[in-house]
């Protein structure tokens, strides 16, 4: 095998720019929450570079790993209803209090791993109310397109019609060429701010986490129930929506809660499971072979960690990239694996009610408790089925008719 054989072997354009478009849109969306967290801590500029790296090495590691190990398409992320929690959470308690926290979170989230809890709560949802709530989750990412012409229609039109026409022409380069026109507009339009672009790598710091019972309370146990029911649940409902089902959940929680426990000290508040972000890697835009998409994942890690790396920069290119940009590339990338979650949530008729229910209350965006709609979208969609079925007789399956001898079954 040639080296340029090999190269595009592990390089496919189609998964490198998925993984690329993975971390722009989920550094993009978040990270000026983990900024705002890391602030409210006290955290000062050292410390803040120091949370972006320590967060992009954790997925580093976990999304290139998991995905190398399992070979699926396992992107992580880290918790941005988590750093939402902390930007009001910590304000009052020291640095090290909140490391004391972050690691009492990961701890759980390791106990919910090894103990195979979680993935037993997975095992009993059933498929059409799992792909409701992918939809519902990236339900305003899709709609984020069209809204977008509107506000910046000469960069969001030509981006949609050059993927419309890569589809039908260049499929498997269609998102790129989207991408690209995007850009040209962009430049064209002026949305640029290069400027205000500064170059600079992230030291580690080191903080000695505190326990501190109140915190861990107040913090700690929150920040571990928003992880799962927010972030690891939808999470894994995208595997599953997408065909891996064989991916074993219980190792994934083992993990990257063994990973969070291990970096918390440098700053990592929250390593989990990608939900927005992995759809993106999980459909045919990232591979045509559905066996090749964990290479889409794998090069997402490698670019986390170039966030990580680069923390100091992230802050001053969210200032300069276009937001618009971001927004249109988001809802491109994710309209297939929109379209193949309905068509999954709505094929059984018997499931249909539940399944919209669970579509509409998880995109209505609802928050309660602190905790987000994608957990409420599916509580809510497992009420109206259990309502639905009790008390009726289950349907039993009509027996095959007897064929005449001598004739081959079809």
């Amino acid at each position: 095998m040639s080296a340029l054989t090999r190269i595009r072997s592990a390089a496919p354009p189609s998964a490198v720019v998925a993984g690329l478009i993975a971390v722009m849109v989920g550094v993009t969306s978040s990270a000026a929450l983990v900024f705002t967290a890391a602030k409210a801590a006290g955290a000062d500029a050292r410390e803040i570079c120091s949370w972006m790296l320590a967060l992009g090495v954790g997925l580093a590691c976990t999304s290139a790993g998991l995905s190398m190990r399992h070979r699926a398409p396992v992107v992580t992320a880290w918790s941005t209803p988590g750093a939402a929690l902390l930007t009001t959470g910590l304000s009052g308690v020291s640095m090290a209090q909140a490391v004391g926290a972050f690691v009492f979170s990961a701890l759980l989230i390791v106990v919910s791993g090894v103990t195979g809890w979680f993935a037993r709560v997975m095992n009993r949802i059933p498929v059409p109310l799992a792909a409701a709530l992918l939809a519902g989750v990236l339900l305003r990412f899709g709609t984020g397109l069209f809204s977008t012409m509107h506000q910046s229609f000469a960069v969001a039109f030509p981006m949609f019609v050059i993927y419309l026409l890569g589809r039908r022409l260049l499929p498997r380069y269609a998102v790129l060429l989207a991408l690209a026109a995007g850009v040209v507009a962009t430049l064209f339009t002026g949305g640029w701010r290069t400027a205000e672009v500064r170059l600079s790598l992230a030291t580690p710091v080191f903080t000695a986490p505190e326990f501190d019972w109140k915190v861990l309370i107040s913090v700690g146990a929150p920040l571990f129930v928003v992880t799962m029911a927010s972030q690891n649940l939808p999470g894994v409902a995208v595997l599953r929506g997408s065909g891996y089902d064989d991916v074993p959940v219980s190792p994934l929680m083992t993990w990257t809660g063994a990973a969070n426990a291990v970096l918390a000290p440098f700053g990592a508040f929250g390593l989990n499971l990608a939900a927005i972000t992995a759809a993106i890697c999980t459909g045919d835009e990232a591979h045509p072979d559905r066996d090749q998409r964990y290479l889409a994942a794998v090069w997402a890690g490698f670019f986390y960690l170039c966030v990580g790396l680069l923390g100091a920069t992230v802050a001053s290119l969210l200032t300069a990239m276009p937001h618009e940009l971001v927004l249109a590339i988001a809802g491109i990338g994710l309209l297939a694996t929109i379209e193949s979650s309905l068509a999954t949530a709505l094929a059984d008729k018997a499931s249909r009610e539940a399944a919209v229910v669970t579509f509409l209350a998880t995109a209505s965006g609802v928050t309660l408790l602190g905790i987000g709609s994608a957990f409420w979208g599916l509580l809510a969609g497992l009420v109206t089925s259990a309502i639905a079925t009790v008390g009726r007789p289950r349907r039993e399956e009509p027996a095959p008719e007897p064929r005449p001898s001598g004739l081959p079954a079809r």
